[in-house]
């Protein structure tokens, strides 16, 4: 048995000492690591420049930290694939959020489960060890509760379950259709909450499954009355608070109708933002927003394979790294389910509006645009989940990657330019092994690919 088979993810606890030949550590690769796991799954001790230990498992390839995705929705995986045609003159994120309705419409809480256990193995693949779910598909297909009233959250508690990955889940406070409709739309009846609702879900699902923890989140300044959003912020303090915001321009000119404001100016004075607030996409930012969500202590989540998709724009990068705001990175609608073609969306899109390269790269401090990126997104991943500790450091939890650095796309690259080629130039799966609070995840699961296969038949009735 080869040194590669025996790190096979296998679904069993990898045990308490590992080695690797490099690791990244600090925001730099480190020689011939040993790597100690306590009973509890976390990292007790990570000490460079050491040689293998006798009872150490070695580990085939450079180790990586596990990143956060940090923006969710699970059901949308049943949808991917199926809105790439247009069939009238005008097609934006607005007439995709019609069509992708219909799935939410129909999707049950077995079904959801399906979906999540295989997007969950694929996000596992892609390099993402936990998932911040902003769940928003509460009810049943009829609008009425559940007898169970958390039972679409627990349906994806349940995926973390069988798949291995850390998962946040935050239940979306969701009120009204837009600034100026007060009620929901009849399409959105599955999404109904109030404040008490929300923090009830909260309180219910932290702690529903290993591994599960949950925040609360917002769904947009369009969907929520301001009342209870100052409601919500006012009576939770236990985690993050996510919220969708300025991602369409029709929203952030919807917005400075209804209250004179840009969606993150009104957060910035109204809210008001600190270090438990989360802004997902944040697309469409002023410099002025930019400088008080920095000096809020708020973060920003980005979103580019979903922002891209749907023709969102692009952010002001360069402008959000030099500020200092933490940053993070989500799979949103799940077109990409790999962060390292995140990163490499991220990037690309500024070099192709800027006509620029490495714009992300701080020449003289941290030259490497990957680099960069990763320990930023690294960072401010962990907070979005509502972690203190993240990363290949003593008391976090113990996930990594495994870098295949002898596959086709990474083979003959110096180890110092691991992490440039695994952005820019290793497309498919780079990671032959996945690790989760200590334990190997499965990589492949062929039973949960059929039943996701199974599940989108039945929902577009798709023909065998």
């Amino acid at each position: 048995m080869s040194p590669m088979d025996r790190a096979q993810p296998t679904g069993q606890p990898a045990g308490t000492l590992l080695w690797a030949p490099r690791a990244w550590i600090d925001g730099a690769w480190r020689e011939r690591v040993v790597l100690a796991i306590d009973a509890q799954g976390h990292w007790q001790q990570i000490t460079p420049d050491q040689p293998c230990p006798p009872q150490a498992q070695t580990l085939p390839g450079p180790a990586l930290p596990g990143l956060v995705n940090a923006h969710s929705h699970a059901f949308q995986r049943a949808f991917v694939g199926l809105a790439e045609r247009r069939d009238s003159p005008h097609d934006d994120f607005w007439s995709w959020r019609d069509r992708m309705y219909g799935v939410a419409l129909r999707i049950t809480p077995e079904q959801l489960r399906a979906v999540a256990t295989h997007l969950y193995t694929e996000l596992l693949a892609g390099g993402y060890t936990q998932v911040c779910e902003f769940h928003y598909l509460q009810h049943a297909p009829d609008g009425q509760r559940y007898a169970e009233p958390a039972a679409m959250a627990l349906a994806l508690a349940r995926a973390a379950q069988d798949t291995g990955i850390g998962l946040t889940l935050l239940p979306v406070l969701y009120e009204r259709a837009g600034f100026t409709q007060p009620q929901l739309r009849q399409d959105q009846r599955r999404f109904a909450t109030q404040v008490a609702e929300v923090l009830a879900l909260q309180h219910a699902l932290h702690g529903a499954g290993p591994r599960v923890t949950a925040g609360v989140a917002v769904h947009s300044l369009r969907a929520a009355h301001a009342a209870s959003i100052t409601a919500l912020a006012s009576a939770f303090e236990g985690g993050p608070l996510h919220i969708h915001v300025a991602e369409q321009t029709a929203e952030v000119e919807d917005c400075i109708a209804a209250t004179g404001c840009r969606p993150i100016e009104w957060l910035a004075r109204q809210a008001p933002l600190d270090a438990r607030w989360h802004l997902v996409h944040a697309t469409h930012a002023t410099p002025w927003e930019i400088d008080a969500v920095a000096a809020s202590g708020a973060s920003v989540v980005l979103c580019p394979g979903t922002e891209a998709n749907l023709g969102d724009g692009l952010p002001d990068l360069p402008r959000w790294l030099a500020a200092g705001v933490p940053l993070a990175v989500g799979s949103d609608s799940q077109v990409i389910r790999a962060w390292p073609e995140e990163l490499r969306w991220l990037e690309y899109g500024q070099r192709l509006v800027l006509r620029q390269r490495n714009v992300a790269a701080l020449p003289g401090v941290q030259p490497a645009t990957a680099a960069r990126l990763f320990d930023r997104l690294l960072a401010g991943g962990a907070a979005a989940a509502g972690f203190q500790r993240w990363g290949l450091v003593a008391g976090a939890r113990a996930d990594l990657l495994v870098l295949d650095q002898g596959g086709a796309s990474l083979a003959g690259l110096p180890g110092s330019h691991l992490l440039d080629g695994l952005v820019f130039a290793a497309p498919g799966r780079p990671f032959s092994a996945v690790m989760v609070a200590g334990r190997w995840a499965l990589l492949d699961r062929p039973e949960a690919q059929a039943a996701h296969g199974r599940v989108l038949q039945a929902l577009h009735a798709v023909p065998g």
